[in-house]
C-alpha cells in the first residue's frame, strides 16, 4: 500500500484533527521584526506578534521557508513514505509555492503540489478533503482535480483591520491612508483565484459588514454549502458577534471560527475580521 506523508505550511490554520494527524507535517514562514528573525507558531505567536508591533522601529516583514528546508524535510520523508502531497498558501500570496516546486526537483521521492489559492482555515479544509479522497482510494491526480473544483468554488471576504499597518507595510500611499482614516472608508478584500482584489469600498464598519452578509446570503440561497469560516486577527469578540447573527439566521450552516495567525496578522493588523466558504462544499 501506497504510503502519503502531507505537507503545509504555518499559515495553515490546524484544528485538533490535524495537529494530531501523524502524516502531516508544517514548514514555517518566517517573520521580520526589527532585524530579528522568527519562525511563525514557533517562536512567535500572534499574541506577541501583536502585542510588539506598535513598539517597531522598523516595518514588519514576511517570508517564504528557504528551498532548503523544503529539501530537508523532503529527504526527510523520503525514508518513510512512497509519496508526498503538499498543500501550501496561495502563490499570489507568497513564494512559498515556489521554494516548494524548486525543492521537489531536487529530491527522489515523488512530491505533488497543490496551490490552494488561499490560506487559514479554508486551506486546511482543502488538506482534510485531499487526506479523505486518498484514503477512500482515489489516485493523485484524481485528488488533485477533486481539490481544484473545490478549490474554485471558494469565496473570501475580509475587513482590513488595520489601514496603518497596509501603510506601514508599504501596500498603501500615504494620501490613500490619510484620506481612508479620515473618512472611515472600510475596503472590502476579496481572494480571487488566490489574489487580493479590492472588491468595494464602503463607508463605514457597519456598512462593510451589511454588504459582506450580502455576499453571503446571495451565495448560500444559490449553493446551501454546508459550512461557514470566520477568520479574525487577534480580538475574537467581532467574529462571536458575526457567528451569533449567521447562526440565527442560518442554523443549519456550520460556523467554524479562527484566528488568522502571525503571518497574515503582520499585513493586516490585530482587529482584522474575514468571512470564508466553499460554495461546492454540500
Amino acid at each position: 500500500m501506497v504510503k502519503t506523508a502531507w505537507v503545509t505550511d504555518s499559515t495553515a490554520y490546524l484544528d485538533d484533527e490535524l495537529q494530531n494527524h501523524p502524516d502531516l507535517y508544517t514548514i514555517p514562514l518566517t517573520v521580520l521584526l526589527d532585524g530579528v528573525e522568527y519562525s511563525d507558531g514557533v517562536d512567535l505567536t500572534s499574541n506577541e506578534l501583536f502585542g510588539r508591533l506598535k513598539e517597531l522601529k522598523s516595518p514588519p516583514l514576511t517570508s517564504q521557508p528557504s528551498i532548503g528546508s523544503f529539501q530537508s524535510l523532503y529527504e526527510q520523508l523520503s525514508n518513510e513514505y512512497d509519496e508526498i502531497v503538499t498543500i501550501l498558501v496561495s502563490g499570489k500570496l507568497s513564494g512559498t509555492v515556489s521554494s516548494s516546486k524548486q525543492a521537489a526537483s531536487l529530491v527522489d521521492i515523488p512530491v505533488t503540489i497543490f496551490d490552494s489559492h488561499i490560506l487559514t482555515y479554508p486551506m486546511s479544509v482543502l488538506i482534510k478533503k485531499g487526506m479523505e479522497l486518498i484514503g477512500t482510494g482515489h489516485s493523485i491526480d484524481s485528488m488533485i482535480e477533486k481539490l481544484e473544483h473545490l478549490r474554485d468554488t471558494c469565496e473570501t471576504y475580509v475587513l482590513v483591520g488595520s489601514l496603518e499597518q497596509l501603510h506601514r507595510g508599504g501596500r498603501m500611499t500615504g494620501l490613500q491612508f490619510f484620506l481612508g482614516s479620515m473618512l472611515q472608508v472600510k475596503p472590502i478584500i476579496s481572494i480571487e483565484a488566490g489574489a487580493l482584489r479590492v472588491k468595494e469600498k464602503v463607508r463605514g464598519e457597519k456598512r462593510a459588514k451589511e454588504k459582506i452578509f450580502d455576499y453571503f446570503r446571495l451565495a448560500y440561497e444559490q449553493n446551501q454549502f454546508k459550512e461557514v469560516y470566520l477568520l479574525y486577527g487577534l480580538h475574537d469578540e467581532q467574529a462571536k458577534t458575526w457567528q451569533l447573527e449567521l447562526q440565527s439566521d442560518y442554523p443549519e450552516v456550520k460556523i467554524i471560527s479562527c484566528p488568522l495567525g502571525a503571518v497574515i496578522g503582520v499585513h493586516a493588523g490585530e482587529n482584522t475580521i474575514g468571512i470564508s466558504w466553499f460554495n461546492g462544499l454540500k
